[in-house]
C-alpha cells in the first residue's frame, strides 16, 4: 500500500523491455501507476499510466539515451548499461532488483595467465567493449576487445577469442558452455535515473517518485 497518491504532474518515464521489464512493471504498480495496458501490450510503445504520467517502453540500451536528451524525464535501467554508455544523466537510486554480475570468463582447463604470457595480446569478446577495455587497462593487461551483439559464449569455442566479458545471473550459461569465471568486474542492478534539466524543473516530483520506488523495492 502507498501512503497517498503521487502528486499530479506531467512526467515521462522510460522503462526497459527484456529481463528487467517484469520487475519494473510490478514496481511501478506498487507505487500507484496504472500498468495494465503496459503489462498486456507488447507492441505499443507509449502508455498513459495516470496523473499526467507517460511510460515509454523501449530497448534497455536506449533508455539512457531517451533520458539524456530529454525525451524522457526519468527512467529505469540496469547499471551495466550505465557503465557501458557513460551517459550524462543523474543516477538517483539503486532499486536492487534484476541483480547480475559482469564477469571475465575463459574456457575451463586453460590457464589465462599462461595464455597471456604466450600470446602477448589476448582477444576478449563482449557486448560491453567499454567496460572490458577499462577493466583490462586498470590491470595493465593488453587485450584486443571484439564487440559482439549475441552468443558471446560461442567466441572461445570457435577460437574467435580467448575469453569473454559478459553478464551472468547464475553462471549456468557459462557452465553449459564450459566457461569458468576468472574475475568479477562489477555488479548490476536496476537503477532509477533522471534527465539533469528535468530534475531541476521537476525536482520534488522526481525525488518523491525515487523515494517511493526505493521503498517499494525494499518490501
Amino acid at each position: 500500500m502507498i501512503e497517498s497518491p503521487l502528486e499530479p504532474g506531467c512526467l515521462r518515464i522510460a522503462v526497459p523491455r527484456g529481463n528487467l521489464f517484469s520487475g519494473t512493471v510490478d514496481l511501478l504498480e506498487n507505487v500507484g501507476f496504472d500498468v495494465g495496458e503496459l503489462r498486456d501490450n507488447e507492441r505499443k510503445l507509449t502508455f498513459e499510466v495516470g496523473e499526467g504520467r507517460t511510460i515509454i517502453s523501449t530497448r534497455p540500451a536506449d533508455v539512457p539515451t531517451y533520458v539524456e536528451y530529454g525525451a524522457a524525464d526519468a527512467g529505469i535501467v540496469g547499471k551495466d548499461v550505465l557503465l557501458e554508455q557513460g551517459r550524462n544523466v543523474y543516477e538517483l537510486a539503486d532499486l536492487e532488483y534484476g541483480a547480475c554480475r559482469i564477469v571475465y570468463a575463459t574456457p575451463a582447463g586453460r590457464d589465462p595467465e599462461d595464455e597471456l604470457r604466450h600470446l602477448g595480446v589476448t582477444r576478449v569478446a563482449t557486448k560491453y567493449p567499454n567496460i572490458a577495455r577499462r577493466y583490462f587497462e586498470e590491470l595493465g593487461m593488453q587485450v584486443e576487445v571484439i564487440e559482439l551483439k549475441g552468443s558471446i559464449e560461442l567466441a572461445p569455442q570457435v577460437d574467435l577469442a580467448e575469453g569473454i566479458v559478459d553478464l551472468t545471473a547464475t553462471g549456468e550459461t557459462l557452465r553449459q558452455n564450459n566457461l569458468v569465471e576468472r574475475a568479477e568486474i562489477d555488479v548490476s542492478t536496476a537503477r532509477f535515473i533522471a534527465n539533469r534539466v528535468s530534475h531541476k524543473l521537476k525536482a520534488r516530483m522526481i525525488d518523491e517518485l525515487a523515494r517511493r520506488l526505493v521503498e517499494a523495492s525494499r518490501k
